[in-house]
């Protein structure tokens, strides 16, 4: 049963304003509008509650988490019902997204349980050390605080309400207050209800978690503002990211935004892998290029191929295209958006449109074009990301140009190299290139699905992310709501727990 209300410190809560749902099947529902004093209750609540959550045990945190991803499965049914309902992604990607929600809550039970991320270090005391003794010091990781977590449209799950910052800073020790996406509003709800399940069932400080629906930009600014948020996660787009971003730096106490901010993830197809198997290249890079209907900040959105192989290349990569059926999006203003870059590039001299095909209201097929290298360098909006199944394919001259264009890159998530044997000495110079621009490499695959491990890395240098150290996927996010601590010379009955084993 949906309330259309926010979740704040263990209440149900009601604003005076309303927003309405833009399903693509079924009648639209009314949710309420967040404001800056709803903000203010629900941070407040959280500091309250960081003041017991982030000293309880790893174990019963660990609990805490696995009770959520519990209660999240008993509800699958009705995410399924109501996130295809807001979104048109198909069940089956919605069953999808849910597994990998549960996973990575149960993967950070398990992470800190264990105990590594606690980077425990420990100098013994050296009392007769000259010229100066030695004091005993412990230092490990602490939770900063209160965080911020703003939901994504492209991900109603895995990078929203429960998604990935949440679980990573609610197993660092962090409560956690989410602004909910107005792209999927009842689905925000249903993960939040299955939350305050968990809140009560575990005995959790009610404060440790607050959804604050919809709302103006007011609302994210009142957010990212409150003295009392310590960090902030978000994902999304340039402009949005930037702004909440520059806000936080803008702050009397700055804090860290990590926010990733999409990428055209570029391909390069070597020129032995080229001559080999460019057709079953290009045919897999337009399935890549349209999955979820282009909506993955991973999408591989630029292909660089020798002219001696390109045109097999594309011809396969135009078939597969052409082949494509309409695709659902996520939101009328993200169609409306692809349309727009879909014009931009359509209008730019000597730029090829091989497939184009435009699509009104809420749907999409896929567009390719070709163009040169020369036009590439010269027209540097072709490196912005059009959100949505577009791709551009790039005439390269000859291998000795692919160190080059690797090197004239802004940051990216990914940068994919597809090479056979041939290919190992030209690979070799560029991994070193590449390793500089992005926070994955991939070699004959393509980049969209995104493993969650201890091993992943989804970030990389600005523009991709506003912190390259830092990821978004994977158990070494957790880092981000963390900071170290030294403790000298303190006695075992003041050190934390965590400190001494």
């Amino acid at each position: 049963m949906l309330t259309g209300k926010h979740y704040i410190a263990g209440e149900w809560v009601e604003s005076d304003e309303k927003f309405s749902s833009q399903p693509v099947t079924g009648g639209a529902r009314e949710f309420c509008i967040g404001t800056p004093a709803l903000v203010d209750r629900a941070v407040a609540a959280a500091e309250a509650a960081f003041e017991t959550y982030g000293s309880i045990t790893r174990e019963s945190r660990a609990d805490f988490l696995e009770k959520i991803a519990d209660e999240i499965d008993k509800r699958g049914e009705a995410i399924n019902e109501t996130g295809s309902a807001e979104t048109g992604l198909p069940v089956a990607r919605l069953e999808g997204e849910r597994g990998r929600t549960v996973g990575q809550l149960r993967l950070f039970a398990s992470h800190i349980r264990k105990g590594d991320y606690l980077d425990r270090r420990y100098d013994e005391a050296l009392p007769d050390r000259a010229p100066l003794p030695r004091p005993e010091l412990h230092m490990i990781q602490r939770p900063i605080g209160p965080v911020a977590v703003f939901g994504a449209s492209n991900f109603p799950l895995a990078f929203s309400v429960a998604g990935g910052d949440t679980a990573s800073a609610l197993a660092a020790g962090c409560p956690v207050v989410v602004k909910g996406h107005s792209a999927h509003p009842g689905t925000s709800e249903i993960v939040a209800q299955a939350i305050a399940a968990a809140i009560v069932a575990c005995a959790m400080p009610p404060g440790v978690f607050s959804l604050v629906q919809g709302g103006r930009r007011d609302v994210g600014e009142a957010l990212v503002q409150h003295p009392l948020i310590n960090a902030v996660g978000f994902t999304g787009s340039h402009g949005g990211g930037r702004a909440l971003f520059d806000l936080c730096a803008s702050r009397p106490k700055p804090i860290p935004f990590f926010g990733e901010l999409g990428s055209i993830n570029p391909v390069f197809v070597l020129p032995d892998a080229a001559r080999n198997r460019a057709a079953d290249i290009g045919a897999a890079w337009a399935g890549s290029l349209t999955m979820g209907a282009g909506q993955f900040c991973t999408n591989p959105g630029v292909v660089f191929v020798e002219t001696a192989s390109a045109d097999a290349f594309i011809s396969a990569a135009a078939r597969a295209l052409s082949e494509t059926a309409e695709q659902i999006m996520l939101t009328d203003g993200i169609a409306e958006a692809y349309r727009s870059g879909a014009a931009r590039l359509q209008n730019t001299g000597n730029l090829n449109e091989i497939v184009g095909r435009a699509c009104p209201g809420r749907n999409a097929l896929p567009y390719l074009f070709e163009t040169t290298l020369d036009t590439w360098s010269a027209e540097h909006h072709l490196a912005e990301e059009v959100f949505g199944p577009l791709g551009i394919v790039v005439r390269v001259p000859s291998a000795e140009n692919f160190a080059d264009v690797a090197r004239a890159f802004a940051g990216q998530l990914t940068c994919t190299l597809h090479v056979d044997e041939g290919d190992t000495a030209l690979a070799k110079t560029l991994v070193p290139i590449v390793e500089r621009k992005a926070g994955r490499i991939l070699v004959n695959g393509f980049p969209t699905g995104v493993e969650v491990s201890d091993t992943m890395v989804h970030g990389g240098p600005y523009p991709a992310s506003t912190n390259f150290g830092a990821t978004s996927v994977g158990t070494l996010s957790i880092r981000r709501w963390l900071r170290p601590v030294c403790y000298q010379a303190l006695p075992g009955e003041l050190l934390p727990e965590d400190a001494i084993g």
